[in-house]
């Protein structure tokens, strides 16, 4: 727990574990619980690794950072904060949402240090409406647990998840909703003027290993968009997983768990031989 001053901001920050850096860079609104809930149990089973947890601007815990008024801003602050925090180190990122979009612009600027790239639910294209994404369709539901909740919360669980249940519920309100209540909202809605980077991103090839989580009833981002850029990642696992949506690390613990480690170990073996 602590607090890396940069230009514009005061970012907060946990850091766990001791080890190859991994920074892990959440979506828009939530803060750093929504990457510490899923990847944390990761680590209980594997040494070597320091797991970096930062809150962006506008979210979390992070102060100062009204000045940020674009994604390009909100980039130029991770960037600062890696060159503070890991000076001229190699490291690995992994982000969700609006989280792998900053980590694709960071790849087109430190490409050289990044020694993997994991990308959860990517946000791939700004715009929304320039997006190619599914339905809302609930999958599951278990009607005796969710005559528990509020109409207020069913309402917002039955928005933003295809499974709704005890143990969905439980970690969406401990992992995301906890962060969303805190963000600033005047702030972030400011920034999504200027959501997309003013700058191209993917125009090379990201050769290091990389894995892409994406959830075949993903209203919010979808799918399709992430497979249009594979071709940018030559050693990229692409998962389309059924059954999840955006918050696919939560609908498919099991499956998530196990990507993940595979690509934690192609890493491992990348470094080996390299």
């Amino acid at each position: 727990m602590a607090y890396c001053k940069v230009r514009q901001a005061e970012i907060y920050y946990e850091d766990l574990g001791e080890g190859k850096p991994i920074l892990m860079i959440h979506g828009y609104s939530p803060d750093h619980r929504l990457m510490s809930g899923c990847m944390e149990p990761i680590f209980t089973k594997r040494e070597g690794w320091r797991r970096i947890y930062i809150d962006l601007p506008g979210m979390g815990l992070t102060k100062e950072y009204n000045e940020i008024s674009s994604s390009d801003e909100m980039l130029d602050a991770v960037l600062e904060f890696i060159q503070a925090v890991i000076p001229n180190q190699e490291y690995v990122i992994a982000g969700e949402s609006y989280g792998g979009y900053i980590a694709r612009g960071i790849i087109e600027k430190h490409q050289e240090q990044i020694l993997g790239a994991a990308f959860i639910c990517p946000l791939i294209i700004p715009l929304p409406e320039n997006r190619t994404v599914e339905i809302h369709k609930i999958m599951r539901t278990d009607e005796k647990f969710i005559e528990n909740l509020s109409k207020g919360e069913l309402e917002d669980f039955r928005t933003n998840n295809i499974v709704l249940d005890e143990y969905t519920w439980l970690r969406y309100n401990k992992e995301i909703l906890s962060g969303c209540k805190i963000g600033d909202e005047k702030f972030l809605n400011k920034v999504k003027n200027k959501y997309g980077f003013s700058f191209k991103i993917d125009q090379s090839d990201f050769i290091k290993p990389s894995v892409f989580l994406l959830g075949r009833q993903d209203s919010s981002v979808g799918y399709k968009d992430a497979l249009d850029i594979a071709n940018k990642y030559p050693r990229g696992t692409f998962a389309v997983l059924d059954m999840a949506g955006h918050n696919l690390q939560i609908e498919q613990p099991q499956l998530f768990s196990t990507l993940l480690n595979e690509w934690l170990d192609r890493i491992e073996e990348f470094q080996n031989y390299t």
